[in-house]
Formats: C-alpha cells, structure tokens, sequence
C-alpha cells in the first residue's frame, strides 16, 4: 500500500491542475459529482426504454434540478465561471447533493476560475508562535500538535513528539503527515484504518488545492505524491474532499501497541492555515494506560527531537504570490 514507486508523468499531470489548468479541476470535479448520484438518487424519473451513454445524471438533468438552463450549466461544468452568483452556486450544489465541504471546495474552484488575476497573498506563516507553544507543552498528558494546510507538523509537545515517532523518523522537515502515509512502509502498521486515513488525508490535500491553487510546495508535494504512489493517485483522482475536524484514530504504536483516540481539530485564527491537533483517551482506557506508558518512555529517551527544532525560524517557509 505505502511506499508504491511508480514513476508516471503524473507531476506535471496534477501538480500543473492546481497551479493553473483550474478549469480542469471544475470539470472533473463537478462531473464526478454527477457521476455518483443516479436519477432516482436526485429524484428523477427513468424510463424503461432509456439506455444512459455516462453514468450518473447528465448535464442537462442537472441543469433542470438546479432550474438553469442547460447552456449555462454547460460553460460553467467548463469552467466559464465569470460572474456566476451565489444562488446559482447554491442551486447546483443542491442538485448534486453535495456537502458543506464540497460546497466550499467548488466555491473556491469558481472564484479562482473567475477571477483575472492570480490573488495577491500575505507571506504563509510557518514559524508558530511561542505562546502557541507554551500551550501545546502545557498539555503535558494530551498529544499535541500544530500542523498547516499541507499536512506539515510545524511543531508538537514531547507526548506528541512520542506518539508520531513513526512520522518523525523521516529525516525531512518539517515532517509531513501525507507523505508518512503513502511513502513509508511503516504507515499501514501504524495506522489501523490505514485505508480510511489514506482517504482523509488526500480529501484534505483536495480541499486545501483548491483553497490556494498557488501554492507552490503544495503542488509539488501532491506531484512527488501522485509520481511515487498508485493509491495516492487513484484516490486524488476521484475529486472527494473532506473537512475534517473530529474522529477517532486507531493506532498502533512500536513502544505501547495499540491506542484508540478521540482527537480535535482547532483553527488558530491568529495564524491562519494553522490548525492545532490533540489526542485524548477515554479515562480509566487501556488507551490512558498506554498513554501513561509512552509518557514514561518519552521522558527517559534521549533520541526524541525536542519541539523547538520543528519550529525553527530560519527555516521558516514563506511566500507571496507574484503580480
């Protein structure tokens, strides 16, 4: 499952999508949306005689629920996004039943699709903020981390440091989360639900594409991704995209064996694109009895890297697009 080395073309392939062909990223997305509700599903009638040529509903179906014209359904499956309303948004996600996430994700292909220019941004914050920190390390039996849109940890407590030492193994830094659970031999023992994670974690790639198509080491990671792995590219071909805040994650871990823990995701709105992570367990659960465990071990191993390290300064990434 992990770690598939297939050297396909697949980098200019999906890296070039999200820099720029976002006209592609609507027609897929939007056909591959129709392409999983059946007229019935939508609350259509069939006819007994009618042999459907593509599976799912047909353009002008959509176009009929969301009470446009067919044309104009057309241009904007296309790409033509220019000048589209809020309400014609919302009529078609109607129609195609899609979810809070997949609202948002469209919205965002559409406005970028319509606008002439690519956006101006401020620098991405990369560094996290020292009393960001003091929190995290205050969190002394509560795994935690801050990671970015692109599935970085930017930086963890030493419990955090210790639960993800699978993930800090990889030399790279800031370590990547995405890149542990298609490229590492180790992520299908670590993660249980290792097919369900694998699945989370490209929604969430999808979904940050298409929130800032311009990031550069965003669309490269998604390339060197899609290059190296079939099933990170089989699953970032089907377009799903996903907010993810809560759940449970079923690990197991090399030094205390499995854990089942409930985490929360929280958005630092002082430092946007960052989201802070915890893992908690259920008191008086094996899983507060293996957290106590990795607690122990973590304070008299001397290899687990301290938290300052992932939150280096001089190494923080930062850019701004072009005019």
């Amino acid at each position: 499952m992990a770690g598939t080395n297939d050297p396909h073309d697949a980098h200019c392939d999906i890296g070039g999508d999200i820099r720029g062909d976002i006209r592609t990223e609507i027609r897929e997305f939007l056909s591959t949306r129709r392409a999983r509700l059946s007229p019935e599903q939508a609350g259509l009638p069939v006819y007994g005689g009618d042999r459907r040529r593509v599976p799912g509903l047909r353009r002008e179906e959509v176009a009929l629920l969301a009470a446009i014209s067919s044309e104009y359904y057309t241009r904007l499956e296309r790409g033509n996004a220019t000048g589209v309303s809020d309400s014609v948004i919302d009529a078609i996600a109607q129609a195609l039943q899609l979810d809070e996430a997949e609202r948002t994700h469209l919205l965002d292909l559409l406005r970028t699709a319509g606008s002439t220019r690519p956006p101006r941004r401020r620098p991405a914050r990369q560094r996290v903020r020292p009393t960001v920190q003091r929190v995290l390390d205050s969190m002394s039996g509560t795994p935690a981390f801050v990671l970015n849109g692109r599935l970085d940890i930017l930086t963890a407590n030493a419990l955090g440091l210790a639960l993800f030492s699978p993930i800090y193994a990889d030399p790279v830094r800031p370590p990547n989360n995405a890149r542990f659970v298609f490229l590492d031999s180790h992520a299908s023992e670590f993660f249980r639900d290792w097919d369900q994670v694998a699945n989370d974690v490209v929604a969430l790639l999808r979904a940050e594409a298409g929130r800032d198509p311009y990031d550069r080491q965003l669309s490269d990671l998604i390339g060197e991704l899609s290059t190296r792995s079939n099933e990170f590219r089989r699953r970032w071909g089907a377009h799903h995209v996903r907010v993810h805040t809560t759940g449970v994650k079923r690990l197991h871990h090399p030094v205390v064996g499995d854990l089942d823990l409930p985490f929360e995701s929280f958005p630092l709105a002082a430092d946007p694109g960052q989201n802070l992570l915890t893992y908690t367990a259920e008191p008086g659960s094996p899983t507060q009895d293996a957290l106590n465990l990795l607690a122990s071990w973590a304070a008299t191993t001397d290899n687990l890297e301290q938290p300052a390290s992932t939150n280096d300064s001089e190494h923080a990434e930062s850019f701004e697009t072009p005019d």
